[in-house]
C-alpha cells in the first residue's frame, strides 16, 4: 500500500471510529449489550485472526453485540494515534489492544487503563499463564492485561526456490551477521531483491534483531536496563551491519507494510525477510507449504534466542461497559479463544492449557522454542520500551533511511536513551 493511500486509509478509518463514538451514546444512555473492540487487526491474516475471536465471542456471550473498532495501520502506529485521542478526550472503548510489557507504562502512568490483578486471581489467569509471561506482564507492580498470543519477532522467512536460483542452499544455518550479508551480496548479483522490508516499523524490527545478533541476549537487554552503552563500540558494529542490511533491500520499501514485503518472498521477488511470525499466516492464506514453498528460521545469530511480544487487551478507567469488557477478556483468555485465534494468527497461546495439537509445523517449533529458549523483550512491538523511547527510536531509524550516516543515527538512539531512562 502506497502511502498516499495508507493515509487515506488512516483517515477513514478515523472517521469511522468517530461514527462509533457516536453510537456510542447509546451505551451512555443506558444500552450495555455492545462490546467495542479497538484494534490495528484491519485486514489480512491479521483481521482472519480476530474474525475467529469473535466467532468465539459471540458462541460464548449471545447476549453481546462485538463492535469493531479497528483502526489499519501495520504494528499499531495509526490506531495508537487514534486511540489517545480518543482516552485524552474521555471516549475509550470498551476494551483495546495493547502489547503486553512496557507499551502499557504510558497508559498506567496517565491512568487510563485498570489494575487486572484482582481479576486475575478471581478468573484464575494467575495459575492459567505461565510464571515468566505473568512477570512480563506486570508493569508498576500490578498486570494491566491479558494476552491473547505469543509471537516471536526475530524470525527469518525465506523462499527455497529463490535461493537455489541464486546459488544459496536453502535451510542453511549462519552463525553470523557477517557470514549471512555474504550471501545476501551474491543474490543481489543475481539480480533478486536479497532482503525485504517495508516501511519504519518493519525497520525498527530489523534493527532489533540485529541489536540482539551482535550484543547476545545480556547485552541486548541492557540496552533497556541502561548496563549497555547505546554509544559503545559493539553498538556500533550493529548499526553498521544494519546499515549494509538496508542497502540489500527493495528501494520502495517505504511505500510498503509488512504483508507487501512478504509478498516479495511468497512471489519470489525476494529470498529473506525479517518478520514476527505473523507472517506464517501470509504464508498458509496462500496454501504455501512450511519446508517447501518457504522457511523460517532464526535472524541470523539469534539462535536460542525467542525475541517476544504479545497482543494483550486491557479494560479503560470509566469505560463505557465494564461487564461487556470483562466478557470480552474471559474470551481472550479462555482455551477455545486462545486455539482459534492463534491458528488463524500464526502465533502461539499464552495460556499453558490450551490444546496445540493441531497446530502447524512452524508453530510447533515456536512452542518448542517458547518453552526451551532464553526470552528477550521486543523493541518493535512494546514489550521492551515505553511507547516515547520507541517513538524516538523510530524517528532515529526513519531518518537514518535517508541519510545513511551511522554516526549521527548512533548519536540519535544515545539521545533517546537519555531522553527515556527508565526511573
Amino acid at each position: 500500500m502506497n502511502a498516499t493511500r495508507k493515509a487515506l486509509a488512516a483517515g477513514l478509518a478515523a472517521l469511522s471510529l468517530l461514527a462509533v463514538s457516536a453510537c456510542g451514546s447509546d451505551s451512555e444512555s443506558g444500552s450495555t449489550d455492545e462490546v467495542e473492540v479497538f484494534t490495528w487487526w484491519a485486514e489480512g491474516s491479521e483481521k482472519a485472526g480476530l474474525d475467529a475471536l469473535v466467532k468465539v465471542f459471540d458462541e460464548q456471550h449471545p447476549d453481546l453485540k462485538f463492535v469493531n473498532g479497528a483502526v489499519a495501520g501495520g504494528a499499531g502506529s495509526d490506531a495508537k494515534n487514534v486511540l489517545q485521542s480518543r482516552l485524552q478526550n474521555g471516549e475509550p472503548p470498551a476494551t483495546f489492544q495493547a502489547h503486553a510489557g512496557a507499551e502499557l507504562t504510558d497508559y498506567i502512568n496517565a491512568g487510563q487503563i485498570e489494575d487486572l490483578t484482582d481479576l486475575y486471581k478471581e478468573k484464575g489467569w494467575d495459575k492459567q499463564f505461565p510464571e515468566g509471561l505473568l512477570d512480563r506482564l506486570k508493569q508498576d507492580g500490578g498486570i494491566y492485561s491479558v494476552p491473547s498470543n505469543i509471537h516471536r519477532a526475530n524470525m527469518l522467512w525465506a523462499n527455497p526456490a529463490v535461493l537455489k536460483k541464486a546459488g544459496i542452499e536453502a535451510n542453511k544455518s549462519y552463525d553470523s551477521m557477517d557470514a549471512w550479508i555474504a550471501d545476501l551480496e551474491k543474490i543481489k548479483a543475481k539480480g533478486i531483491i536479497p532482503l525485504s522490508v517495508a516501511t519504519d516499523w518493519t525497520q525498527v524490527n530489523l534493527l532489533e534483531t540485529v541489536l540482539l545478533a551482535d550484543l547476545g541476549a545480556e547485552g541486548y537487554n541492557g540496552l533497556w536496563d541502561g548496563s549497555t552503552d547505546w554509544g559503545g563500540s559493539e553498538v556500533k558494529t550493529a548499526l553498521e551491519h544494519y546499515s549494509k542490511l538496508l542497502s540489500l533491500t527493495n528501494t520502495d520499501r517505504q511505500g510498503l507494510d509488512w504483508p507487501d514485503a512478504t509478498q516479495l518472498v511468497i512471489d519470489g521477488d525476494a529470498a529473506f525477510n525479517v518478520m514476527g511470525d505473523w507472517a506464517e499466516a501470509a504464508f498458509q492464506e496462500q496454501k504455501k507449504t512450511f519446508g517447501t514453498d518457504y522457511t523460517a528460521v532464526p535472524v541470523p545469530g539469534t539462535d536460542g534466542v525467542f525475541d517476544f511480544l504479545a497482543d494483550s487487551f486491557t479494560k479503560p478507567v470509566d469505560g463505557p461497559n465494564p461487564k461487556g469488557t470483562e466478557a470480552w477478556l474471559d474470551t481472550i483468555a479462555s482455551d477455545e479463544g486462545q486455539v482459534a485465534f492463534n491458528k488463524a494468527k500464526g502465533s502461539i497461546p499464552a495460556s499453558t492449557t490450551a490444546d496445540t495439537s493441531s497446530f502447524g509445523e512452524y508453530q510447533q517449533t515456536a512452542i518448542k522454542s517458547w518453552g526451551e529458549d532464553e526470552i528477550v523483550s521486543s523493541l518493535a512491538h512494546g514489550a521492551a520500551t515505553s511507547v516515547n523511547w520507541l517513538t524516538d527510536i523510530t524517528s532515529a531509524v526513519a531518518k537514518f533511511g535517508s541519510n545513511n550516516d551511522v554516526a549521527e543515527f548512533q548519536k540519535g538512539l544515545v539521545e533517546a536513551a537519555e531522553d527515556n531512562k527508565p526511573e
